[in-house]
Order: C-alpha cells, then structure tokens, then sequence
C-alpha cells in the first residue's frame, strides 16, 4: 500500500512532502538541542509564549531548507519531461538525504558547542580554529562522550531514507506531444511559483521594506538574548553569516566629535607630560605579568560566591582565592566575550567584541596595538607565552600584531632542556599548565627589567582532562571541567610560590582573568549576563595597589588602562574599558555583546538593548534576570544614551581604521 501511495505523486506534490519532512528533521534536531542544553533554556521556555519560539523557528528552518535544498528544488521541479525516470529520481533522493543529514549533523554538533559560547555558531569559527591540527581528535573525543547525539542522527537519518516520497515514474504518461506540453507548461509553472517563494522564504518575507533575516532577528521572538539559539538553527547561522559586513555605523551621532561628548576612548594623561623625562622608579615603571586562564569563570572561584552561597561555598581554587585577599577586586567583574579570541583583544588592546570576534573581522587589518606595543616603545621587554603548537589561534600572529617582542610555545618549551620535553603534552592543546607555568616563571627571571608578559593556558579546556598522575586527586566532579580546574588553581599557586622567590616579584603588578566563562553549576551564572562573569583579580605584592573588594564592575577592557595609568604611562593611547583606580565605582561598568544584543552594566542595572531600543533592565542584584524594569527606572535614558555613544565610537572606528590617536 505504501509503495502504491507513493507511486500516485508526481514530482511537485513529491517535493512538498519532502520540504515537509525536511521542516520535521530540523525540528527534531531543534527538539534534541533544547534537552542536551536544558538548562539554558527553561526559564525561556517557562517565560515565553512557546508558539513564539515555534513561529520564530518556522521562519529560520524555511530560509535553511530552501537556501540549502536549493539544487533539489531545481532538480525535482525543472521541466524536462527525460527526467521522469526511476534513475533520476534516486539521485534526487540521495542529493536530498545526503543535504539534510549533513544539516542535521551541524545542529547536533552545535548543541555540544552551545555551553561554550550561548550562541549558534557563524562562520567565524572556522577561521578561529583554522590552525588547529588537533581537531579531527577533539571532534572523534566528543562523538564517543555524545554517542546518544549518533544515536539521533543515524535514527533520524534512517527514517527520512523510509519516509522520502518518491514522485510517479510512468514513462507512458509522456509519449504524446500533448502530454509533453502539459507536463513542460505545469513544471514551469510549479518553477515560477517556488522561484519566487523560495525568494521570499530567504528573505524572511515578501513585503515591500523587508530586509533578508538575520540572527538578530532572532530576539523578536525571544524574551532573552540566550534564547536566540534555540529560535535559530546553524545553517542558517552560518549561511548568513558567509562574507557579511562586521561592522555598520550606526545614525546616532553625526561624527566622532559629536559622541566623544558622552564617551570618550582616547585617553589623555596631561599630568604627565612633565614627567616623560622623569626616573622609572618616580613613575611607578613596574613589571606586568597577566595570567589569562582557560575558561576560568568567576562561578569556580570561592573568593568571588562565598557572599552569594551563604559563606559555605568553597568553590575549586583555593590557591586563587589567597590571592584574592591580597588582591584589588570588584564584586561585579565580567568578560567582554564567550571566545578565547575574545579574550586577547579584550585584555590587551581594551578592544571589547561587538558582533563577530574581532579578530576574524577584516577591522583586524587596522593599525592599532596593545599594552605589549605601547610599552615595547617604553623600555620594556615584552613576550607572550602560550603552552600550545606555534600559530595555535592565530595567538601568535596577534602577539606580533600587538607588538609582543617575543613569543613562546609549545616548540620553544620542548627545546628548553631544563623542562620536560613533549612528554609534558597533554595529547590535544599544549603542554601541562603545571610545567609551562614554571617555564613562564623561569623565562621572566631571564628578561631585563622592566617587562611585561602574558599567558595563555591551554588545561582547563575540552575535553577536559588532567595529567595521569593526578587522576586520583582531582576526580571527576559534576561537571567535567570542574576537575581541570581543580588542577589549574594547583598550577596557579605553585607559579605564585616560585615567582615570589624571584628579584623582580615585589616590583611587579599582576593581573588573573579568564579568557571567558565555560561550563556552569548555577542558576545564576547561565542567565545573559551570568555567562560573562570572569575574575578581574590585580595583585600587588608591594601593597601599593591596596587589597580591597570593591562594590563595582570590572571588565576585561579596564586592564589596560588601569596599568598603563598606574605605571604612569606619559602617552595618548586608545583604549575603550576605563581606568579602575580613578573611576568612581559608581562609575564604573561593563559591556558585551550576545546574539545581536548590547548588554550595558552600570548604575545597579543591567539594561539589554537591540541598537534601536532597550528591551530589558534588571537590578543587577537579581541574579536570576527573572525583574523586566523595561521603562520603570530612570537610569534607562542615560544608560540608553551612554551606550550609543560607545557604540558609535567602536564602529566608527573599526570602518574608518581609527583605532589609533590622531597625531597633532
């Protein structure tokens, strides 16, 4: 019965059972995102009308299907009577189930990437990981750890082989002139209406003044920027995606000068232009060491939640939180990214990741540079260390592009006979976070004062693992990282025992930050905001940055200015975070950026914006964002002002290559 059913069809009812059963994959694998990211997404989906999510997913699965079925459209519908044959349509079948399998297997992979970046994946990602050679292994790792995922591919995959329709193949409905004209005149016809309706599904719409749908769209279907996920799908992100413009200047102010009245980021240092001439020692030229640490969110640190949990948690790093006593830190400290190639232009450039990384956007061709390239100019000695394979990230090209006089990785660590060699690598991303940190603390002692570097660990990263020998010590907890990072605290602290028996340690500031946040054990670290809690922790041995908790916000863009102002750096430079010890903590602030939405910490309130309008304020005291005080407060207007003002500055500057001060 069923093969005769099938047999009635002819190709165009054929294809539209066959879109349909492409809507059905899509919403299968939209379905199976949801529960393997449940915890993301339930206070969305207790909050949000679900047939906002249904009807906004609609919209994103049509431009997906027609964009990436657009050759079995054409194949199925184009009017050539010779192709009705059994042949013809079994390469229509596997064109079809080969497209939607290879679909279906990105939104599924992407479910397993989603904790790491709260977003669909674009095409950047491609070039964040194009120097990797170790891929093929991470990905083989998670395919065992996510075999149920293969379990839903190959189920899924095998019931759209059962239920294909396949159109009627009778040759003898052809053999007349009359029947051939028919069969042309109805299949171009069919081909006029799906040209056109395709365009429209692409489009997002056939209205007059509708422009093609991006993932910013995403938000009019969701209360919360997280929730855009779910609403999207990956091709979709990655189709729209593909040589698209990073940046547009947006109609806020007229020119530079008119927004630099609200915010400015060039930062001028009058006072010191007497000294240019002055002694170090009058200047505070001291040493800098910034430990940028894998995925080391502000949730696994017991020094940051004890307030929060009731003083009983404890957290995982009890080495960092000795060093939080000692430390200058803020109760509300954030990252300016979810990616690591958010964290180096965030923490050494003051350049915070607005829309795509940075880094991977043609913007990154500009003449700009960093802490490391003001102080090369300085006197200082400058290098960046990081444990993995030269060229790992594009790390190493950034660190020459930011004016780094020296690089250090995983090649230089296994030629240095004084360490252990490649037996030290961790089989996937670099060398041991214990050894390459004492590599990094034996390096320092052999440059010339003053210096500044930067690490970047690699052991508190997927797939998560730690050496053999401490398998037994740091054991497998709730989540997987929890264990890693467990033995990166481990590693911090013995860096810190070493570094304090060294010359050059009390005349040197030191910075511990992450490079984002990963996975998450709270509530109130998996909301829009919660995702971008990072430690801001600056230790001065000396004291003379006082230890202190401050009741602000921190940022990773507030790095740079903060020491370059306090080592008394006589120069104009560039930098959009704000200097920390001479900003009121009123005052202070914190911005990102998530699913095409700006959200803007300051005043006790978190406000959510779209580039048009506000869509959300929070107290930041409500850590679960569960308050929309959207028009019910009246910091709104000049956060709303501040803001634009700050987004204007950044892309202007990022379109018009003026990420340097203008020389007089």
């Amino acid at each position: 019965m069923k093969r005769i059913l099938k047999s009635t069809f002819g190709s165009p009812v054929a294809l539209i059972l066959n879109l349909i059963l492409a809507y059905a994959i899509y919403f299968i694998a939209r379905v199976t995102y949801f529960c393997v990211n449940y915890s993301y997404f339930i206070e969305g989906f207790a909050s949000t009308p679900l047939s906002h999510w249904l009807k906004g997913g609609f919209m994103f699965d049509t431009t997906a299907i027609l964009y990436t079925n657009a050759l079995y459209l054409l194949m199925m519908l184009f009017p050539l009577w010779q192709k009705e044959t059994k042949i013809y349509h079994r390469v229509c079948k596997w064109v079809f189930i080969i497209v939607n399998a290879i679909t279906l297997a990105i939104n599924l992979a992407d479910s397993v990437y989603f904790p790491f970046t709260l977003r669909r994946t674009t095409t950047s990602v491609f070039q964040e990981f194009d120097h990797e050679n170790n891929i093929a292994g991470i990905i083989l790792n998670n395919t065992f750890t996510h075999w149920y995922l293969v379990v839903v591919f190959a189920f899924v995959v095998y019931l759209a082989w059962k239920l294909y329709v396949m159109p009627r193949t009778e040759a003898k409905d052809y053999t007349t002139a009359k029947s051939r004209w028919i069969y042309t005149g109805k299949l171009f016809a069919c081909l006029a209406i799906a040209v056109v309706l395709t365009i429209g599904g692409c489009r997002g719409g056939l209205q007059s003044g509708v422009r093609p749908i991006t993932i910013s769209n995403a938000n009019e279907y969701v209360e919360r920027p997280t929730d855009c996920a779910i609403v999207l799908n990956t091709p979709f992100a990655l189709i729209r995606t593909i040589g698209k413009s990073d940046f547009v200047v947006p109609d806020y102010y007229q020119s530079l000068q008119a927004s630099a009245q609200i915010y400015q980021p060039i930062h001028k240092e009058e006072y010191l232009n007497s000294m240019v001439d002055a002694e170090p020692t009058k200047l505070h030229k001291k040493n800098i060491v910034i430990l940028i640490v894998e995925s080391f969110g502000r949730e696994y640190i017991g020094g940051f939640n004890k307030d929060f949990f009731g003083g009983k948690y404890k957290g995982y790093t009890p080495n960092v939180d000795k060093i939080i006593e000692k430390s200058l830190v803020y109760r509300y400290s954030f990252c300016n990214g979810r990616k690591s190639i958010d964290g180096m232009p965030s923490v050494l450039c003051s350049i915070p990741r607005f829309g795509e990384p940075f880094i991977l956007t043609p913007a990154s061709m500009n003449t700009y540079t960093g802490i490391p390239g003001l102080l090369s100019k300085w006197g200082y000695q400058t290098a960046f260390f990081h444990g993995a394979n030269r060229g790992s990230m594009g790390f190493l090209a950034f660190a020459n592009k930011i004016g780094f006089q020296n690089y250090y990785g995983r090649q230089d660590y296994d030629e240095d006979a004084r360490f252990g060699g490649d037996k030290d690598f961790d089989g996937n991303w670099g060398i041991w976070d214990e050894p390459f940190m004492q590599y990094y603390c034996t390096k320092m002692g052999e440059m010339k004062e003053p210096f500044m570097t930067a690490i970047f660990t690699v052991s508190s990263h997927d797939p998560f693992v730690v050496p053999d020998k401490y398998k037994n010590v740091y054991k497998e907890e709730h989540l997987p990282i929890q264990k890693c990072i467990r033995y990166t605290d481990m590693a911090i602290g013995k860096f810190f025992k070493s570094a304090s028996k060294q010359k050059w340690f009390k005349n040197t500031i030191f910075v511990i930050t992450s490079d984002h946040t990963n996975q998450s054990d709270h509530e109130q670290y998996k909301t829009d905001i919660g995702g971008f809690c990072s430690p801001i922790i600056i230790y001065d041995p000396s004291g003379e940055i006082k230890a202190q908790r401050v009741d602000g916000i921190a940022q990773q863009i507030d790095i740079m200015p903060t020491l370059l102002n306090y080592i008394g750096y006589p120069h104009t430079y560039m930098a959009f975070g704000a200097d920390l010890l001479r900003t009121p903590a009123r005052e202070t602030w914190a911005v990102n950026y998530l699913n095409g939405i700006y959200q803007y910490v300051k005043y006790g309130y978190v406000m959510q914006f779209d580039g048009k309008k506000t869509k959300a304020m929070y107290k930041l005291t409500d850590l679960l964002m569960q308050h929309n005080l959207v028009g019910k407060v009246p910091e709104q207007k000049k956060m709303e002002t501040e803001l634009k003002a700050m987004i204007y500055q950044y892309m202007y500057r990022m379109v018009h290559d003026k990420l340097m001060p203008t020389k007089k």
